[in-house]
């Protein structure tokens, strides 16, 4: 509908898909430079009404995860609203969609039908479990860190199951959807053909979990939850200072060693019972007093920067303030503000940097069929 800079200039995304791993795949894409066409119902995303927090009176929530897309409201109950939301589909090069499996078959929007009047759609469907015998369980987030096992390894060992503090594989199908879309496209610039692009969260959980899937799979080993320790890296966990916690991550020997010789104790570090990270693993409860009796001789600031400058990865464990803070002292900018006047936005930067077509932030997160004439007049227009 417009021109855009950008990797992606000149795709049409139509955005059928709602609350998070969805918009934040097409807002992804809108980073890249499509024209992302967002789809709600008359009362709009669900996420609209998350809240608190706010800005502005908008759910922060929402504001997070749609800029740069166009909002028109459809009732797909509505003939009219129905051949408008069909003409987009038609048009678009994408089409997303989060419906439970077969949920937009009963608007003439599923991917055979689209795929019929457009052959060369990239027609991308998430849902919770898959269209298989999971199809008709509702997919949330929470449901999914239950079911692959993720609460299991998350909290105090003899503790509560937690859940993460963010909806990780939500994310994470987005991050995986994204993929697939643009797979599906250098696949179409090579043939012309289409394809349906299918991504589940518990499929996106159980790739997402690593190591404790391959434990399972490879392994025939059930992890188990180890509180904030790794079960295969040690030291790899917070650690007491003379102040606050501080993450210690030693990842190899030879990090381990530099680790040592920061702390003052190099002969730590040669000692056959600690040596090899196999062994420092096994003997964590022997090691860890020897390493946290260094630790409380200075805070945890202090050690930062002595183990950084010595290559030791550590970290502070901050509050996010903090964390975007940390962003800005190591010029990583992560803030970028969308819009101007009162509808000036700051969201946060795209995590891919491209040399050659950064990412671009057009739009501020529309208001509710912001987009709507505009949209349904481009609509009614006689092009191919």
């Amino acid at each position: 509908m417009s021109g855009n800079a950008g990797p992606l200039a000149g795709l049409l995304v139509a955005d059928f898909s709602r609350i998070l791993a969805g918009p934040y795949a097409t807002m992804l894409l809108a980073d890249l430079g499509a024209d992302v066409v967002k789809v709600e119902g008359r009362a709009g995303d669900d996420t609209r009404s998350w809240r608190p927090p706010v800005r502005d009176d908008e759910s922060t929530y929402f504001l997070g995860i749609n800029r740069g897309k166009r909002s028109i409201a459809l009732d797909l109950r509505e003939a009219d609203d129905v051949a408008a939301a069909r003409e987009l589909a038609r048009r678009a090069d994408v089409v997303i969609e989060n419906l439970r499996p077969g949920g937009m078959d009963r608007f003439g929007l599923g991917y055979d039908s689209v795929s019929a009047t457009n052959p060369g759609v990239i027609y991308a469907s998430i849902s919770g479990f898959g269209t298989g015998a999971g199809r008709d369980v509702p997919g949330y987030d929470l449901m999914v860190q239950a079911m692959s096992g993720l609460m299991s390894l998350t909290g105090d060992p003899d503790g509560s199951p937690y859940r993460a503090g963010i909806s990780v594989f939500d994310v994470m199908a987005g991050n995986h959807a994204t993929i697939g879309i643009l797979a599906a496209l250098h696949h179409r610039d090579a043939t012309g053909a289409g394809q349906h692009v299918e991504v589940n969260l518990l499929s996106s959980a159980l790739t997402g979990l690593v190591n404790h899937s391959s434990a399972w799979v490879a392994g025939g080993t059930v992890p188990y939850r180890m509180g904030n320790a790794h079960p295969s890296v040690f030291p790899y966990e917070p650690m007491p200072t003379a102040d606050d916690d501080l993450i210690v991550a030693a990842g190899n020997d030879a990090q381990f060693r530099k680790l040592c010789d920061v702390l003052g104790i190099p002969e730590i570090a040669q000692d056959e019972r600690f040596a090899r990270n196999a062994d420092r693993t096994q003997r964590r409860e022997e090691l860890r007093p020897i390493l946290v009796e260094r630790l409380k001789s200075a805070g945890a600031v202090e050690w930062f920067d002595r183990l950084t400058a010595a290559g030791v990865p550590s970290g502070p464990i901050q509050t996010i303030d903090g964390g975007f803070a940390m962003a800005e002292r190591f010029g990583l900018d992560p803030v970028v503000t969308v819009g101007e006047g009162e509808r000036a936005v700051p969201t946060t930067r795209h995590p891919i940097r491209l040399s050659a077509t950064p990412a671009v932030y057009r739009l501020p997160p529309p208001r509710l069929d912001e987009h709507g004439d505009e949209v349904r007049e481009w609509l009614r227009e006689n092009e191919s």
